[in-house]
C-alpha cells in the first residue's frame, strides 16, 4: 500500500482572512488585492485589516500606531536572556525562545486577545534588531515612537534614520509576507491554539515551522546568484551558461503560482524609487529582464516569471541587511497573519485531531477476551 504523506490539497478549515489562488495568480487579504494594499497602504493599516476585517479610519489608525509604538519595548528580563545566548545559537531559535519567554501571565490567558497580537507584532522587530546588533558588537537601540513600523525596524538595525524609498520597499515586502493561506506555519499555529494553549505557544509553533528550510528559507540562493554574476556585462553569458547546463535560475517560477506572482508585481512597483540609486538593485533588475527573455527562448511556453523571492533578495541586499536576519524579517511580517488566524481559530475553536491510516503489521492471533 502506498504511503500517503502531507496534507496538500486537503481543506482543513474555513477562513475569512486570505485567499491564495495559484492558477489565477490571486492573493487576497479580506476582500482586497494584496498587491494593491502593498503599494498604497502602510504596514499598520494592513495589519488592522487582517485583525479586524476592515481598513481603519484615521482615528483607528492613530490608535493602533500609538499602541504599537508603546508595545515595542523589550522587558529587562528578556534583554538579559538575549545577552546570555551564545553567538552560535541561530536567530530564529533565539526568536522562538524569546516569544516563549514573553508568555507571562498576561499572554497565557484563553482566549487570545487582539492586544496580545499587537504586542507580539510590535516587539518582534525590536527583538530581532537587539540580537542582530549585539552580535555585531553594537549597542542595541531604543525604538523611536514617531517612526512607523517598517521605518523603526530599519532604524533599530542600522542606527540611521532610513530613506523614504527604503521604508516604502521594506513596508511593501512586510505587507506581502503577512498572509499566504493555510501554509505550514499558519497551520502549525492554529493546531497549537486549537488545544486552548496560549497565543505565545501558538506563535512559537509557527516559528518552529517557519525556520524549516522547506518553508521559510530566505532567498540566499538568489543573492548568491546575483553576487556570482557581479556585473551587468556578465549577466547574459552567466545565465546562458546556467541554462545550457540545465541549472535552475533561482527566483523564477513558483510552486503555487502558475502565472505572475502577485507579490513580485507589487514589489516591482514599490521599488521604483530605488532604481538608479543602488547598484546592486539595478543589477538585479537587469538580471531579471535578461533571465525572463532567455527563459522564453530556452523554454518557450513555460511562462516562468519572477517570483517574490527574487525581489525579496534584491530589496534585502539593497537595504544591506545581513543574510542571517532574512528569515526573521520574513517572520516579522508573517506574525500579523499568524495572529489573525489564531484569533479566528479561537472565535470558533475545535481541536485539530486528524486520523491516520495504520499500515504496520497486525498481531498473528486475535486478542483473547
Amino acid at each position: 500500500m502506498a504511503k500517503v504523506t502531507g496534507l496538500e490539497g486537503v481543506v482543513a478549515g474555513e477562513t475569512e482572512i486570505g485567499l491564495v489562488d495559484g492558477e489565477k495568480g490571486h492573493l487576497v487579504y479580506r476582500g482586497y488585492w494584496a498587491k494593491e494594499l502593498a503599494v498604497s497602504k502602510s504596514y499598520e493599516e494592513v495589519a488592522y485589516l487582517l485583525w479586524n476585517g476592515h481598513l481603519p479610519d484615521a482615528e483607528e489608525l492613530a490608535l493602533l500606531k500609538a499602541q504599537m509604538a508603546e508595545e515595542r519595548v523589550i522587558p529587562e528580563y528578556l534583554c538579559r536572556m538575549l545577552d546570555l545566548y551564545p553567538a552560535s545559537v541561530p536567530l530564529m531559535l533565539v526568536l522562538q525562545s524569546a516569544v516563549a519567554a514573553l508568555g507571562d501571565k498576561e499572554n497565557t490567558t484563553w482566549p487570545p486577545t487582539l492586544k496580545q497580537a499587537v504586542r507580539l507584532t510590535a516587539v518582534l522587530p525590536a527583538i530581532i534588531a537587539y540580537r542582530a546588533r549585539s552580535l555585531q558588537g553594537l549597542t542595541p537601540l531604543d525604538s523611536l515612537p514617531e517612526l512607523g513600523h517598517a521605518a523603526n525596524y530599519l532604524y533599530l538595525l542600522t542606527g540611521k534614520l532610513p530613506e523614504e524609498a527604503h521604508v516604502k520597499a521594506l513596508s511593501a515586502y512586510l505587507i506581502l509576507c503577512m498572509e499566504h493561506g493555510m501554509n505550514a506555519s499558519t497551520f502549525a499555529g492554529r493546531v497549537v491554539l486549537s488545544t486552548e494553549s496560549d497565543i505565545c505557544a501558538a506563535v512559537c509553533g509557527a516559528i518552529g515551522a517557519m525556520k524549516g528550510p522547506l518553508h521559510g528559507g530566505a532567498p540566499y540562493e538568489v543573492i548568491s546568484m546575483l553576487e556570482d554574476i557581479g556585473t551587468v556585462e556578465r549577466a547574459e553569458p552567466w545565465l546562458r551558461n546556467a541554462l545550457d547546463n540545465g541549472t535552475k535560475l533561482m527566483g523564477f517560477g513558483h510552486r503555487i503560482y502558475k502565472t505572475k506572482d502577485p507579490r513580485a508585481e507589487a514589489l516591482q512597483i514599490a521599488t521604483l524609487e530605488m532604481i538608479g540609486k543602488n547598484a546592486s538593485f539595478d543589477l538585479a533588475l537587469h538580471v531579471e529582464a535578461t533571465a525572463i527573455a532567455l527563459l522564453e527562448e530556452y523554454k518557450p511556453g513555460r511562462r516562468l516569471f519572477t517570483n517574490v523571492e527574487f525581489y525579496a533578495a534584491a530589496i534585502l541586499k539593497a537595504l544591506q541587511l545581513s543574510p542571517e536576519i532574512f528569515t526573521p524579517t520574513f517572520t516579522a511580517g508573517r506574525i500579523v497573519g499568524w495572529t489573525a488566524h489564531i484569533l479566528e481559530q479561537a472565535a470558533n475553536n475545535r481541536i485539530f485531531r486528524p486520523q491516520s491510516t495504520y499500515i504496520g503489521p497486525m498481531p498473528e492471533s486475535e486478542v483473547v477476551s
